[in-house]
């Protein structure tokens, strides 16, 4: 029996069961291995049984007296009598009508279950049993519960599992033993054997630090591999042009912000290099980050070469186009700006596509429609990619191969993400905050809001309104579903149209329309043919509708930190002050986490809180734990996340040879593949 063996070959596997296990995608012994519990049940105290309280508990006694009886509706009841020398019990099993020919009279059994009332008596109900051993599966001890499927349980599974053990304390080792040693840490075979049947929960939390250590030390060697690559790449020097600089800052209609400046003269740094620069710019909404990319973008253009910028929506992209014609008309790149995106007709395709290739369009703005194979580029030096987490790698991949080579790469994005989750999700990148507002922009003013004071709410946003404003109302959901005290988009939208409302023109906008129909009302709601747009989270990302200075978050105690914060960014972009009005679903007192979004203004903050409340998923809407292969490392953990970097860096500076150790090294090349945009 070997890792890679099939799971058939197990004992009590036939092809039945193989069909259940493939469904959990085990398929292999080492698939059934690496197949971690979900959570755990701690059936590990066992007490007498003058002792136990109600709750989850655990016995060892003998059982007499089972007998089973079928009751109303055909309903089956097995019951028995435990005993130590203690006291006795009832046992109450429901459906299992086998269990009464199964028990041994006077046998002395391990039992654990919940001790609780039952027709007016306490009984154990549906407990586990099992003779007593030196090595329980099911009961006193800590036991795993797995992800289970139909006539697959989590029992079934720790069975089977019982059976590789021999061959998980075989398993070599995947790391340098000073590595071990200098982390404290226990060995693979041992954290393997303790995730899945821990003898107590000193060895469980040293399994799930050794293991989730590892996750993150992959993760960071993987993406400080892709990063030492990049710097082996060549790309051409962009020299920096200092009166280009100059001149462009001069004709700015807002002074830059200190951090701005910073940023800029890192990217020229990286530009002057003879290898391609891999930098993320992350800004809070508003934090000024298109001016910082058309500046390192005119470095570029004085030299010639082309500019390709992807932004996620036709909106944003053609929004982006119009500010950067004219941030670059001063000096006389404008005519070079052009856009492509595909709502175009093919008339308007054909001669985009022959401006590109010629050379004519130098700085190309556009959607996915960039990466697509009629666009050839010509000598195509910078890449810039807006709200980069909205694109999949391969897009990106995609984007950055029409140069031919590796190019000079600027990732934007308004997303703020803690310090901590930032180096794992973004190792390979140098990774630049934006976190100053411009000078004169006025932070947002947030108020919560019971559903008591609608009216009052109401009056105030009207008076916005009738004096020219727009607003926003924001809702978790688009249409009405069983959970009947959200509001829905579809819902508010008829109310507001027929009642409060009435005398404004009112516009509906979702993530299940079509992308032309969401344009067009999005670009009714940008030219003011709509004072009130009803909308979802769709325009979370980056649309700027200056006029707009009113936000209402419908139920806002169903979004997270950094979502609110993202949604509120789309208001007060303008000279008017910006209200975002949290309405409540009830009239129960606001959380901290909502109360926290009242309080601050700071991107960066919240996001932190956010990281702690609700984990990385409420701040990164995609990432993927599965792709990222994360099971038992947290992201939230930063000092786990501190020490694997530094181990990993330690790693590359000690010349380990990656190859004396199989499994990391296959862990790494999967992991390269995921993050590496070469």
């Amino acid at each position: 029996m070997q890792l890679d063996s099939d799971i058939r070959y197990l004992k009590g596997v036939g092809e039945v069961m193989a069909k259940q296990f493939a469904q959990l995608g085990i398929y292999t012994i080492n698939s059934l291995i690496e197949n971690y519990p979900r959570k755990y049940e701690d059936f590990s105290v066992i007490s007498p049984v003058n002792r136990i309280k109600p709750g989850i508990v655990t016995i060892k006694a003998t059982i007499q007296h089972a007998a089973g009886h079928y009751v109303r509706r055909g309903m089956h009841i097995t019951e028995a009598i435990a005993t130590d020398t203690n006291g006795s019990v009832r046992l109450v099993w429901f459906n299992q009508p086998y269990r009464a020919k199964t028990l041994k009279n006077d046998w002395e059994y391990f039992i654990s279950g919940t001790f609780e009332m039952s027709h007016q008596r306490f009984a154990i109900m549906n407990p586990s049993v099992e003779l007593v051993s030196e090595f329980p599966i099911n009961t006193a001890r800590i036991r795993p519960i797995y992800h289970e499927t139909k006539g697959l349980t989590s029992r079934q599974i720790r069975s089977v599992f019982k059976q590789v053990l021999p061959l998980i304390r075989d398993i070599p080792e995947t790391l340098p033993t000073w590595l071990i040693q200098d982390q404290h840490l226990i060995s693979y075979a041992a954290a393997l054997e303790g995730i899945h049947l821990p003898a107590d929960n000193q060895i469980l939390s040293k399994a799930q630090e050794r293991l989730g250590f590892e996750e993150v030390f992959s993760l960071s060697l993987a993406s400080l591999l892709n990063k030492y690559e990049i710097k082996n790449e060549y790309a051409p020097k962009v020299p920096f042009d200092e009166l280009t600089a100059k001149t462009f800052v001069k004709h700015l209609p807002f002074k830059l912000t200190n951090t701005q400046r910073k940023i800029i003269w890192q990217i020229y740094l990286d530009l002057q290099k003879n290898h391609p620069m891999n930098r993320l710019v992350e800004g809070d909404v508003g934090s000024g980050k298109t001016v910082v990319a058309a500046m390192a973008a005119v470095m570029v253009l004085q030299q010639n070469h082309q500019v390709a910028f992807m932004a996620p929506t036709e909106i944003l992209a053609s929004q982006h186009a119009e500010t950067l014609t004219k941030l670059l008309q001063p000096l006389g790149f404008s005519q070079s700006v052009g856009l492509l995106v595909g709502s175009m007709n093919k008339d308007q395709k054909r001669r985009a596509h022959l401006a590109i290739n010629t050379g004519k369009m130098r700085f190309i703005v556009g959607t996915h429609t960039l990466i697509q194979e009629k666009v050839a580029m010509n000598n195509l030096e910078l890449v810039i990619i807006d709200e980069q987490h909205r694109f999949g790698v391969e897009q990106r991949k995609s984007l950055i191969a029409k140069a031919g080579h590796m190019p000079h790469t600027l990732y934007l994005s308004a997303t703020p993400i803690p310090r901590s989750l930032a180096l794992t999700l973004y190792g390979e990148l140098d990774i630049s905050i934006l976190d100053e507002k411009p000078v004169g922009r006025l932070p947002i003013h947030t108020e919560i809001c019971s559903p008591n004071s609608r009216k009052q709410i109401y009056k105030k946003i009207i008076h916005d309104l009738k004096a020219g404003r727009q607003m926003f109302v924001v809702c978790p959901l688009i249409v009405e579903s069983e959970f009947h005290h959200i509001q829905s988009a579809e819902e508010v939208y008829k109310n507001l149209s027929k009642h409060d409302f009435k005398e404004f023109k009112i516009g509906l906008l979702h993530g299940q329309m079509k992308a032309e129909a969401k344009n067009l009302i999005m670009q009714s709601f940008i030219d003011h043919q709509i004072d009130i747009l009803v909308t979802t989270t769709v325009i979370e990302v980056g649309v700027d509708v200056p006029n707009a200075s009113i936000m209402l978050i419908e139920n806002a105690e169903h979004f997270g930190l950094a979502q609110i914060h993202q949604l509120r960014g789309r208001i007060g972009r303008g000279v008017e002050q910006g209200y975002c009005y949290l309405m409540m679903g009830d009239s129960k007192a606001p959380s901290p986490r909502i109360r926290a979004i009242e309080r601050s203004n700071d991107g960066f903050q919240l996001a932190e809180l956010d990281l702690q409340l609700r984990g990385p998923g409420a701040i990164y809407g995609t990432l993927q734990h599965g792709q990222l292969d994360l099971r038992i490392a947290k992201l939230t953990d930063s000092k786990l996340i501190a020490r694997a970097r530094s181990a990993a860096q330690k790693f590359i500076d000690n010349n380990e040879d990656l190859e004396k150790f199989n499994h990391l090294e296959e862990r790494i090349k999967k992991l390269r593949t995921i993050t590496n945009l070469n």
